[in-house]
Order: structure tokens, then C-alpha cells, then sequence
């Protein structure tokens, strides 16, 4: 592709996409600052608080593909613009809410909007970067945001919830719906599959029903337990749902995911790259933040706030690993991003009760520069694999990875650290206290001041216990990653595999 040939505005097409990524990666974060406003508010019980952040995520994850394939068959501009204002106006109902139910309702909603804004932000990335190289330069911004803005969220909403009230979190997303709108309308170009093909209603389906009901059973195994007939039913019926979709997918005509996808390394290596990073930060994300509130004492904010040097490294290292990529290819940097990623979750794990933040601070760095290396360069290995026609669902495929390896790491990792902490809580406490950190930290607040002393030293040991299992087995899933991409991830990027006739060979990646 010549220089003249290119798009002149596609650096500003490329700032209006990240805008509208920042929205929603922000809104999966922002809202958990606000749980402890929104109980006192809305007198919602531990259940409704547990759903006020999962409806979203569970409609948001399951409805990734579906909105993805709706981008590529009607436009991709039109599916970000429907996908904001959906969003907009389930956000200005969020902040509006005067119970747990109606908050419910309207933050499923907004899984809607989000389902297909952020498939449609990557497929419209990857048809205006037509070039290779700049084109994983533009990928390794975009990741970067992703990134940055899942620090953002809690920081934000902590200084919100200072100012105004428990609604504000969810206000704050109409400003930046109307800035995306507007600029979007003028700026992106219109793009969708040329080959127009019929929309597949019974993969749909069938995908919306697998990804609804393994994310579900992801979310509920810590509550309900991993092998309580809930959650082994829900994962049954994810898996004979998943088998029909593929049958499916490879008998119809049109799929709307093309199996034979899977049979590029390019493609299939780079998802279970994204899958586990994601399980690996989330997963420590969210043990982090509690150690910093229940260990170090800081409020909800100022973590949020020290939690901020980890998005900053993730700006600056994303987009380095494109660079890097072009001078020693694609295996060499996602398999040490993932195995550096996997050293600081080790380091992690060996905090104590008294470290210091500094400590904290260093393994993060660690951490989030191995991540930071890891996630452009998968997603750009994904995207490079695919015909531009295709980019909405190979982004779609992207995301949904993101999600449940996210939703997973959370779920599992939270389940060995609560495993650990209740198994080593001295007997003879109470029980609230023998479950909860929380719960123990409150309890030993309101004792006299040496029994207080000793169930917080006791609730801080066992708590720093769990996490340092957590993370180790963290580390080690990051290091699986690591060995995947070396053995399986190409160093260089090839031709687009697939079944599909009407397929094109996408362009090789640069690397």
C-alpha cells in the first residue's frame, strides 16, 4: 500500500477507537469502587452487589461474537455508534437507579452496547491500517489503552464517589459517548465484509448460549463451589452447546466463525496467549487491590491511585513491542513478555505481611512490562491472520478470549487464596472472620485493642498466605503461556488458512 494511498486521518480514526475502548474497559473496573455506596444506597444484599458487576460481564462476554459478526454484515461504524448510544443511555439509567434491581437490568444493558463497540473498535482499526507494520503499531496503541484503562477505573471512580454521588460512575460515561459519537461520525470510515454473507441465526445462538452459561458457571464456583451441581452443570451444558456450535459452524454454508481459523498457529496460539495474560492480570489485579486495602490499610482510592504505575508501564511498553516485533518477530516477544509477566507474579507472591509498598511496586513494574510485551503483539497476530472482510469476528474471538480468561483468572485465583486463607485461620475465631478478610478486619476493629491486634495479625498472615498460592499458581500459568508460544506461535507472520471460499489471503505480518 503506497503512502498516498493511505487514510491521512487515520491516526485521528485510531484516537476516536481508543476513546471508546477506554469507555468500556473503564466501566468492567469502576464500578466495584463504588459497591460499598451503592449497598448503603440501595440497600442491595451481598447477591444483588454480586450481580451489578457480573450482569454486565456476563451479557458483555456473551454477546462478543454476535456483535462482532453484526459489525462485518451491516458496518462497522454503524455497530460502534449503536454500541454508544446503547451504552449512553443504559448508563444514564444506571445513574438513575433507585434499586439493586433496576441497576441490574440497566448495567445488562449496558453488556449490550459493549458487546458491540469493542469488536468494532479493533475490526476498524485493522481495515484503516491497511499497512502491516503500522497497523501492529496501532494494535500495540490500542492494547496499550486497554491496559492503562483498567487502572483508571477504580482511581476514577474513587475521586468520583468523594465529590458526587454513587451515580457519578456511571454519568461520567455520557461526556465521553457524545465526544465518540461526534468524532466518530466525521472521522471513521464506513467498512463491513463485501461478500455480505447470511447471517448465521443458529450459530448465533448457539454461541450466545455456550459463552452465557460457561462465563455464569465461571462467576458462580466461588460461591456456589466448583463441584456443586450448579457449576458442573452449567459447564456441561457450555460444553454439548460448544460441540453443536462447531458441527454447526462446519456444516453451514456461511458460518459465522470459520473453523478452519483454528488451523493457523498465527491464530489459535496468539488466543490462548491473550486467554492466559488475561487470567494472570485480572486474576492478580484483583488480589492485589485487597492486599493493599486489608495489608497496607489503604482506602479503596488511594490503591487505585497505587495502582496507577502499572498502566503507565503498559503505555509505554505496548507500544514498544511493536517495534520489537518487527526486528526479532512475534514468538521471541510474546514468550518473554509472558515469561517476564510470570517472574513478577513470583516476586509477587513472596510478599509478606510487612512489605512495603515499594516492594509492591517493584513486582508490579515486573508484572505489568511482561504483559505489556505480550498482549499487542498476540492481538496483532490474531488480526494479521484474518482477511480485512473477517476483522470484526477475529476481533470478536479476541475479546471473548480477554473476557473469560479474565473472568477465570478472577474466579479461580480468588477461590485458592479464600481456600487457603479459611484452611490456615486459626480455630476458635469466629466464623464470619475465619471466611472473610473483611470480615475480620471488622470484626478485629471492634474488639478490645490486643484481641483486635491479634485477629488482624492472624487475618493479614493467612490472607497473604492465600495470595502467595494464588500467585504462584498464576506465575505458573503465565510460564504455560510462555512454552505454548515458543512451540507453537510463528516467529513471522503467513497467509490467512481457512475453509471459507470467499476468503482472501490476508496480508503478512511484518514481524
Amino acid at each position: 500500500m503506497t503512502v498516498e494511498a493511505r487514510d491521512p486521518k487515520r491516526w485521528w480514526v485510531l484516537g476516536v477507537l481508543c476513546f471508546s475502548l477506554l469507555l468500556i474497559v473503564v466501566d468492567n473496573t469502576i464500578v466495584n469502587v463504588a459497591l460499598p455506596t451503592i449497598q448503603r444506597e440501595l440497600n442491595a444484599t451481598t447477591n444483588e452487589l454480586q450481580w451489578i458487576v457480573d450482569a454486565y460481564i456476563l451479557v458483555f462476554a456473551g454477546l462478543l461474537l454476535t456483535g462482532g459478526t453484526l459489525g462485518d454484515k451491516f458496518g462497522r461504524k454503524g455497530a460502534l455508534a449503536l454500541g454508544l448510544v446503547v451504552m449512553g443511555g443504559a448508563s444514564g439509567l444506571s445513574a438513575l437507579a433507585d434499586g439493586a434491581g433496576q441497576l441490574i437490568a440497566t448495567r445488562a444493558v449496558m453488556g449490550v452496547g459493549a458487546a458491540l463497540v469493542m469488536p468494532a473498535t479493533l475490526s476498524i482499526l485493522t481495515n484503516v491500517f491497511e499497512d502491516p507494520v503500522e497497523r501492529g503499531r496501532a494494535i500495540a496503541i490500542w492494547a496499550g489503552t486497554a491496559g492503562m484503562a483498567v487502572a483508571i477505573g477504580p482511581v476514577t471512580g474513587g475521586w468520583l464517589l468523594e465529590q458526587f454521588w454513587w451515580g457519578s460512575v456511571f454519568f461520567v460515561n455520557l461526556p465521553v459517548v457524545v465526544v465518540a459519537l461526534v468524532a466518530g461520525a466525521r472521522l471513521i470510515p464506513t467498512s463491513r465484509d463485501p461478500h455480505n454473507p447470511r447471517l448465521d441465526v443458529v450459530g448465533a445462538l448457539l454461541s450466545v448460549v455456550a459463552l452465557v452459561t460457561l462465563v455464569w458457571g465461571i462467576i458462580e464456583a466461588p460461591d456456589k463451589g466448583w463441584l456443586s451441581a450448579p457449576t458442573l452443570a452449567a459447564f456441561a451444558v457450555a460444553a454439548v452447546v460448544l460441540v453443536a456450535f462447531l458441527w454447526w459452524e462446519r456444516r453451514v454454508e456461511e458460518p459465522m466463525l470459520d473453523i478452519g481459523l483454528f488451523r493457523n498457529a498465527r491464530f489459535s496460539a496468539a488466543s490462548a496467549a491473550i486467554t492466559l495474560t488475561f487470567f494472570a492480570m485480572f486474576g492478580s489485579f484483583f488480589l492485589m487491590t485487597q492486599y493493599m486495602q486489608f495489608v497496607l490499610g489503604y482506602t479503596a482510592l488511594e490503591a487505585g491511585v497505587r495502582m496507577t504505575p502499572m498502566a503507565a508501564v503498559m503505555m509505554v511498553f505496548a507500544p514498544t513491542s511493536a517495534r520489537l516485533v518487527e526486528k526479532v518477530g512475534t514468538k521471541a516477544v510474546v514468550g518473554a513478555g509472558m515469561a517476564i509477566a510470570g517472574v513478577g507474579l513470583g516476586l509477587t507472591s513472596l510478599l509478606t505481611p510487612d512489605s512495603t509498598y515499594l516492594n509492591l511496586l517493584g513486582t508490579m513494574v515486573v508484572m505489568s512490562t511482561g504483559m505489556a510485551l505480550t498482549m499487542a503483539p498476540a492481538t496483532e497476530s490474531i488480526m494479521g491472520s484474518l482477511p480485512p472482510a473477517k476483522a470484526g469476528v477475529g476481533s470478536a474471538v479476541n475479546d471473548t478470549t480477554r473476557e473469560v480468561g479474565g473472568a477465570l483468572g478472577v474466579a479461580v485465583l480468588g477461590s485458592v487464596m479464600s481456600s487457603v486463607y479459611t484452611s490456615t485461620m486459626p480455630d476458635g475465631l469466629p466464623a464470619a472472620a475465619r471466611e472473610s478478610i473483611g470480615a475480620a478486619m471488622a470484626i478485629a476493629g471492634q474488639a478490645g485493642e490486643a484481641p483486635g491486634r491479634v485477629l488482624a495479625a492472624a487475618a493479614s498472615n493467612a490472607f497473604v498466605d492465600g495470595i502467595g498460592v494464588a500467585l504462584l499458581i498464576g506465575a505458573g500459568i503465565a510460564g504455560l503461556g510462555s512454552v505454548i508460544t515458543w512451540v507453537f506461535l510463528p516467529a513471522r507472520g503467513h497467509d490467512f488458512v481457512g475453509d471459507d471460499e470467499t476468503t482472501e489471503a490476508a496480508e503478512p505480518a511484518v514481524a
